[in-house]
């Protein structure tokens, strides 16, 4: 039987609910894994916290989309709620970036219902840059941080101030992370790194998002 992933995206479409300040999901955060995954032959589903259409940051547009991330435009028009899926049937789970999951993945309850469930199943967990914002203050039925001495990483403090954003976002995610128990790893800035801990797999950047889901496979096989 094939592998199975959710992948978990954004609903959140500006910063600080700024109209003039437009994002969402960093586009290639869900394609590339999408396509890593499906070509490993898994059944792979998009999922976001309201359902509906997902906003894409327009910085991670690219003039003329290849076919391929079309399809995967379309898909993302139309997703499922996230309190809708049977997530006990998924083999992983894989939170996609972009600053818009600052604003609706922490404190989100679905989704502190499937990290619990996930961590303490023993199954996969993935985030890819700020994907990891879902794991801001969730924890697990016994009262714990679910990233509580596990190594990680995500989109750095020092990424978010390049990006001159770290001010505008409701918090740092290195430092939140950090403060809920978190070993983060620093890797180079908008350079590919991954880190794997156990059941946690974390890419710190969208050049680390096709290494993230990679190693999903790895982990899981065929």
């Amino acid at each position: 039987m094939s592998k199975s992933v959710l992948i978990i995206v954004t609903n959140h479409g500006t910063i600080n609910n700024d109209d003039s300040r437009p994002t969402g999901l960093w586009l290639s955060e869900a394609a590339e894994p999408y396509h890593v995954f499906q070509g490993a032959g898994y059944r792979v589903d998009f999922a976001s916290p309201k359902g509906g259409a997902v906003p894409l940051d327009p910085n991670s547009l690219e003039d003329g989309q290849d076919e391929n991330e079309k399809d995967i435009i379309k898909l993302l028009q139309d997703t499922k709620r996230v309190k809708d899926m049977v997530y006990e049937g998924y083999d992983a789970i894989f939170f996609a970036g972009g600053h818009g999951t600052m604003y609706d993945f922490p404190g989100q309850a679905d989704i502190q219902n499937i990290l619990a469930f996930f961590k303490d199943d023993g199954r996969t967990i993935a985030a890819v840059c700020h994907g990891p914002a879902a794991f801001a203050d969730a924890k697990t039925k016994d009262g714990k941080y679910v990233v509580d001495g596990v190594k990680l990483t995500g989109f750095t403090n020092e990424e978010e101030k390049a990006m001159k954003l770290y001010d505008d976002m409701p918090f740092a995610l290195q430092s939140k992370l950090e403060e809920n128990g978190a070993g983060f790893v620093v890797g180079e800035a908008m350079e590919e790194h991954v880190v794997k801990d156990g059941q946690f797999i974390t890419g710190q950047n969208p050049a680390s998002a096709e290494a993230a889901a990679q190693a999903v496979i790895d982990k899981l096989g065929k």
